[in-house]
């Protein structure tokens, strides 16, 4: 449990004060927001402009990119600029490659961000081998380069950012710790330790990936291994190129609310492939759900925990039917609280109707089961969804038709009426489970308490698997908002932390407000994809641009989308310039990334296969090279 205070209450994990500026960052100080600006940092007047939107918007720390020493100087004009026009919140310089850069804009921004990968480490791909000897030479080598840097910013009063990204992890670092989220801790940790023997310590941390779970386990390494050294430095949260619109909202709220919900985190920013304003508002909203003194008693748990919190494992479970074991985790939609329930209402969750054919079509995010209660039915509804009606209703009308099974809301006396399948409502408070480790056709529908959710269910799964309980497990959550935006992150929040851990089956989402029904099936699917627990469409590594970036993003996203979106399971990714190139890409099967004005690269996984395409014809190219490759279909009419 050494990565929170407490697995089963949200307690803040104190780290230190940080002084940036006129602004604290870290203990007891609020969680505070922050973006980049989008814009040639040579252009003041476009960066002074941009730069006051985001702070108008609610901002607290601006970063603008500074790829070479004329930025870094430029970076001066900015904060005068900003300063006279009665703008004061701190700027943060981006640095990759350039050490000289770091240095200069050390002196003219009050915060700096390096990242180890590219700093002082190289990032070629190439596979070394390093003895002892020779790793130990290239940490001392480091070291000789980046202590000039430590000792300016603590002369000069500026913070220091240390910003491992999952996708710029140094030729050394994979050679010896593989792509792993131990690679990027031991990545920021080389240079703690550094700043550490120079007394410096107005330092920020921050652990990104564009994969929540290689994310999440990242920074809870990261804490466990700073606790055992006797460290406690503020952490800065994200998911790096989130995507754009509802992807990265629930991708970002996934990976980053998973670690508010244990009580880590300082400063938040939410990559999306939007405008920099667009993006506070959501971050906003995301650490607004974490206002207030956590109110809830989990039953206690003091001994080893049967799952690791580093490493995705999902909970061994027995399959009933379709759910459990190693089915895909189920989606649930709910029509119990519909007038009359028609055809027309299957629309919204996955199955449309072709009156000509006379037959249903099923999407891709179909959901698996629809909840009816006590509602009729008086019509076919489409073959591939299973329909559960609370037991007294299926037992009068229900029973003989098929795919329709019973809903339980507590254990029946008489045993369970369906040979295959039946769903029961559990209380996560209830830990006296001892009959559930007979129950071999059933699947129970978790019902947890709104305040202290991740932490109640968390203690439930630890008491099943604490008895080598088996069965499948349904998470139900509502919400209570009807802002359609705080729908999705709140759920996304209390989701992704327990799929990220292995936990769950399925899920059935819902609200007691208005919320349509289309977008909480869309919030279900994209749930399970950020957290890769169920692939169901193409997902999109794209960057959220900044001054580095050599085209339109949001529009060359949206080329993409078009012709691409099609491709279920394929993943994309589309960067902006070669810091976030290749290797920012993760896991990605193709990429797409801006080399020089109005050129690009196209790669196969990590490998370069088409350059310096004209810009007009590389989304074609980009067509091209999938069908290449044959993960390309046709799309359906």
């Amino acid at each position: 449990m050494s990565y929170c205070n407490n697995l089963f209450k949200r307690e803040r994990f104190e780290t230190l004060d940080v002084t940036i500026g006129k602004l604290k960052l870290g203990g007891n100080n609020p969680i505070r927001v922050q973006s980049m600006t989008t814009t040639d940092t040579m252009d003041t007047q476009k960066s002074v402009e941009q730069s006051i939107r985001m702070i108008d918007a609610g901002c607290e720390l601006v970063r603008l990119t500074a790829p070479s020493i004329r930025e870094a100087e430029n970076l001066g004009k900015i904060r005068e600029e900003l300063t006279e026009r009665g703008y004061d919140a701190p700027l943060v310089a981006d640095i990759h490659f350039t050490p000289n850069a770091a240095e200069v804009a050390a002196r003219k921004v009050e915060k700096v961000r390096v990242n180890p990968g590219n700093y002082a480490d190289k990032k070629k791909f190439e596979e070394i081998d390093y003895t002892d000897e020779s790793y130990q030479a290239e940490l001392e080598r480091i070291e000789e380069k980046f202590t000039p840097l430590v000792l300016l910013c603590k002369a000069e009063g500026t913070a220091m950012r240390i910003g491992t990204n999952h996708g710029s992890l140094s030729d050394r670092i994979l050679s010896r710790y593989g792509d792993t989220p131990e690679g990027m801790v031991e990545s920021a940790m080389e240079f703690l330790r550094i700043c550490r023997k120079h007394d410096f310590h107005e330092l920020v941390i921050s652990m990104k990936a564009s994969n929540t779970l290689v994310m999440v386990q990242a920074y809870r390494l990261l804490v466990a291994e700073m606790k055992k050294s006797g460290m406690n430095y503020p952490l800065h949260l994200g998911v790096t190129e989130a995507g754009d619109g509802e992807d990265g909202r629930i991708k970002s709220a996934v990976g980053i609310g998973a670690l508010l919900e244990d009580g880590l985190g300082d400063t938040v920013r939410v990559s999306l492939t939007e405008e920099p304003e667009a993006e506070i508002p959501v971050a906003q909203k995301l650490i607004h759900q974490f206002d207030g003194v956590a109110d809830y008693t989990v039953a206690p748990f003091d001994e080893e925990l049967p799952y690791s919190p580093y490493a995705y494992i999902r909970r061994e479970t027995h399959p009933v039917l379709n759910v459990g074991d190693k089915s895909a985790p189920i989606v649930f939609a709910d029509l119990s609280e519909t007038e009359t329930i028609k055809a027309s209402n299957f629309f919204g969750f996955g199955y449309n109707y072709s009156t000509t054919l006379d037959k249903w079509n099923t999407q891709d995010l179909a959901a698996d089961y629809v909840y009816i209660g006590d509602q009729s039915i008086n019509f076919e509804v489409p073959g591939l969804v299973g329909v559960a009606a609370n037991f007294t209703t299926w037992e009068k009308v229900y029973q003989n038709k098929k795919h329709f099974y019973p809903f339980y809301n507590e254990l029946p006396a008489e045993g369970f009426a369906h040979s295959q399948l039946n769903f029961l409502a559990w209380d996560a408070t209830n830990l006296k489970i001892d009959k559930l480790g007979n129950l071999q056709n059933v699947v129970l529908v978790l019902n947890v308490p709104v305040h202290g959710y991740v932490q109640y269910a968390r203690r439930f799964f630890i008491a099943l698997q604490q008895k080598n309980i088996t069965i499948p497990v349904v998470l139900r959550h509502a919400t209570m908002t009807e802002d359609q935006e705080s729908f999705q992150l709140q759920q996304s929040t209390k989701m992704g932390a327990l799929f990220i851990d292995g936990f769950g089956d399925g899920l059935w989402l819902t609200s007691s407000k208005r919320i349509p029904l289309q977008l909480i099936n869309t919030t279900s699917f994209g749930i399970l994809q950020a957290t890769r627990t169920r692939i169901s469409k193409t997902e999109y590594i794209s960057c959220p641009s900044c001054g580095r970036t050599l085209f339109d993003l949001q529009e060359t996203t949206a080329k993409i989308r078009k012709h691409t979106a099609h491709l279920k399971g394929v993943k994309i990714g589309i960067m902006g310039c070669i810091v976030n190139g290749p290797g920012e890409m993760a896991d990605a099967d193709y990429g797409y990334v801006g080399t020089r004005p109005g050129h690009i690269h196209l790669y196969k996984e990590k490998t370069v296969v088409r350059k310096n395409v004209p810009e007009e014809d590389a989304v074609d190219a980009l067509v091209d090279l999938i069908k290449e490759y044959g993960d390309w279909v046709e799309l359906k009419e």
